[in-house]
C-alpha cells in the first residue's frame, strides 16, 4: 500500500465546543455536516481533523480513573512550541505537559480536547 495522506477522526461530545477548541488553538473550522451537524472537519495548513459526534472512535471516559489513557494520542509538528504554549494559556486550552526540551531530540508540550483526545506538539531541535 501507498499512503497519500491520512486524516484522523475523533469522536466529540459536542461540535460546536470543539469547533470553538481548535479554534482557540488556531486551527480553523473547514465544514460541517447535518442540521444540527454531526460530523465536521478542521484544518491548519495541510493538515485536517475530522470529527464525529457521539461515534467512529473512542474518547475519555469522564468518570474514569486514567486520565491519560482515555481518547487519542496524536502528534502535530510545529515550528515553535513555545508560541503555541503561548497560544494555550491565553485561550484557556489544558495544557498538561509544558513545552520540555526531551531526550529524543525534540522540544514538546501536551494538550488535552474537552473529550480527552491528547495533542502532542512538538518541534525538532
Amino acid at each position: 500500500m501507498y499512503a497519500k495522506h491520512i486524516t484522523p477522526i475523533l469522536n466529540v461530545s459536542d461540535m460546536e465546543k470543539s469547533f470553538a477548541w481548535f479554534k482557540a488553538l488556531g486551527w480553523e473550522k473547514c465544514w460541517d455536516w447535518g442540521s444540527p451537524p454531526t460530523f465536521g472537519s478542521v484544518g491548519s495548513g495541510e493538515c485536517e481533523i475530522f470529527m464525529c459526534l457521539d461515534g467512529q472512535g473512542h474518547r475519555q471516559d469522564p468518570a474514569g480513573p486514567h486520565v491519560e489513557t482515555g481518547g487519542v494520542w496524536m502528534s502535530i509538528w510545529v515550528d515553535d512550541v513555545d508560541s503555541i504554549h503561548r497560544t494555550c494559556l491565553a485561550n484557556g486550552i489544558e495544557v498538561t505537559w509544558p513545552p520540555t526540551d526531551e531526550p529524543w531530540g525534540v522540544r514538546e508540550m501536551h494538550v488535552r480536547h474537552p473529550d480527552g483526545h491528547v495533542f502532542r506538539i512538538s518541534q525538532s531541535r
